[in-house]
């Protein structure tokens, strides 16, 4: 075996031992938390920027 053969096969052990210990449920919840910490960021950015030009 070659030392390229080697290190393509302990990355792709690698790989489907990762692939298997996730779930679906995992990849919607870390989409969703996502997608729900950039409304916050968001919005609280817009609110400051509102604020910080009430003040001037």
């Amino acid at each position: 075996m070659k030392l390229n053969d080697i290190r393509i096969s302990a990355i792709g052990g690698t790989v489907c031992s990762i692939w298997a210990s996730i779930s679906l449920g995992d990849v919607l919840q870390t989409a969703l938390t996502a997608a729900l910490g950039t409304l916050v960021s968001f919005g609280t950015s817009r609110l400051l920027a509102k604020l910080g030009k009430r003040k001037r």
